[in-house]
């Protein structure tokens, strides 16, 4: 089976055959999520060959990639390259991920901190919602204890008209209404199941726990994660063509699939390492992007939305 990045510790389990570009996007997650730090010793290339079961060729191909996006250091030396000192928290240099891959490392880096705080924008919360349980399993198995946790959720209304998902043939009677049904359904149970997760904490942990879902009177195109006020990862909705039943009927619908979205990531902090860019540069673009982000999440939270119930 392929390496999961969201479960893998910094010797994760041995993957067969992958390619150097996996290899390099597994090591860039554990990079990402924490699991290997600033300064500290990979293992070898013969302990990561044997891991993900490839010759030594395919494994120095993936540490030159990781070189040149100055993710490591000494990688030309006999011993070992090390984690750059730079390579934290800067995960804005490395290439954009599927939401499902990139969002868990980043909503654990965030969960490391004491005072936790993610604001987020989107469809579903289902992405959100995954990515936060493995945290909250950590903090069930004592690993994991963070003082306070501070989460703000902007979704659709309930009560608008949905751009997506939505009917190729709109004149169909009845489809939009069981589209909308569907997409409503899984909104509310992700977002029951992210406040009973998280709120459970309280008694549990003692943790200081604070929720608040708002409603939002449009489709997003975009959905976009603010992590301790320090990052913001943004990703687009991308349409295209596809087919739901309902009983034995197929409807052709216009939808995005929310969890395979590109995620960006900025972060405000960041080591520059862009190739075209120096450091200052690329270091002020995301830190204003990170800002403004925050900027445009807090006006619409305190103007346009409304409140939001999670119940049919």
């Amino acid at each position: 089976m392929p390496v999961d990045p969201e479960h893998t510790s910094a010797r994760g389990p041995r993957a067969s055959r992958a390619s150097h570009r996996e290899i390099a996007d597994e090591l860039r997650s554990r990079i990402g999520s924490g699991a290997l730090r600033p300064g500290q010793r990979m293992p070898t290339q013969a302990e990561l060959a044997e891991e993900f079961g490839v010759e030594r060729g395919a494994v120095r191909q993936a540490l030159d990639i990781l070189h040149a996006e100055r993710l490591l250091t000494g990688v030309s030396k006999g011993s070992p390259a090390r984690v750059a000192q730079g390579a934290w928290p800067g995960w804005s240099a490395a290439p954009p991920q599927p939401t499902v891959v990139g969002l868990g490392p980043r909503v654990a880096a965030a969960f490391a901190a004491p005072q936790v705080r993610i604001d987020a924008l989107c469809l579903t919360s289902v992405s959100l919602t995954l990515a936060v349980g493995e945290q909250l399993r950590l903090i069930h198995a004592g690993e994991l204890k963070p003082a306070k946790i501070d989460v703000r959720v902007l979704l659709p209304s309930r009560r608008i008209e949905l751009a997506f998902p939505t009917p190729v043939d709109p004149v169909r009677a009845g489809d939009g209404g069981r589209l909308h049904e569907r997409w409503l359904a899984v909104r509310n149970a992700q977002g029951m199941v992210l406040r009973q997760n998280l709120l459970a904490l309280r008694t549990t942990h003692g943790i200081e726990v604070r929720l608040a879902f708002r409603a939002l009177p449009f489709t997003p195109p975009v959905k976009l994660y603010l992590l301790n006020e320090a990052e913001a990862l943004f990703a687009y909705y991308t349409l295209g063509r596809h087919e739901q039943e309902f009983g034995e009927e197929p409807i052709p619908l216009y939808d995005a699939d929310g969890t395979r979205s590109m995620l960006f990531a900025f972060g405000s902090g960041a080591e520059a390492r862009d190739a075209g860019a120096g450091a200052g540069d690329t270091e002020t673009r995301d830190a204003a992007f990170v800002a403004e982000s925050r900027r445009w999440f807090d006006a619409l939270w305190e103007t346009i939305s409304s409140e939001l119930e999670l119940t049919p």
